[in-house]
């Protein structure tokens, strides 16, 4: 069964957006693609050459993100209406990556225990994407 896959959209700093996940989530950047080096890169605007076509995201435990930049018009409106939620195994490491995606971001919900994890919190990254973080999964 197909699972699906978040594809984030940014206005020009996809690239660092997405450099930043690999790091905070352990991940692999596996595609980076921009408009130049697509191939359709003689067809692009000369204003989308440095934006990002398409990037692929691994990561650990076989789930992806991809992204993109959004073209320059219509105006980007922000990243709305979402939230990534990631499940660890253990509190100590969904503490260890909820602190790693929320660095220079906001935390909207410290990390604590609820009643379907020892331990969830809720924070929007740098780039606007909202996240929820669960640690140790507890049956409901």
């Amino acid at each position: 069964m197909p699972q699906p896959i978040p594809y984030l959209a940014f206005d020009g700093n996809c690239a660092e957006a997405m450099r930043f996940y690999e790091q905070a989530l352990g991940g692999t950047l596996e595609k980076m693609i921009s408009g130049a080096d697509s191939p359709m890169a003689d067809q692009m605007p000369k204003e989308f050459a440095h934006r990002i076509m398409h990037a692929c995201l691994a990561l650990p435990g076989g789930g992806m993100l991809f992204a993109g930049d959004c073209p320059t018009e219509p105006p980007y409106d922000g990243i709305k209406g979402v939230s990534l939620t990631l499940n660890y195994d253990t509190v100590e490491e969904a503490r260890r990556r909820f602190d790693a995606i929320s660095a220079g971001g906001q935390v909207t919900m410290p990390m604590q225990p609820a009643f379907w994890a020892k331990a969830w919190g809720m924070c929007i990254d740098r780039y606007g994407a909202a996240w929820i973080v669960n640690g140790e999964m507890l049956p409901i």
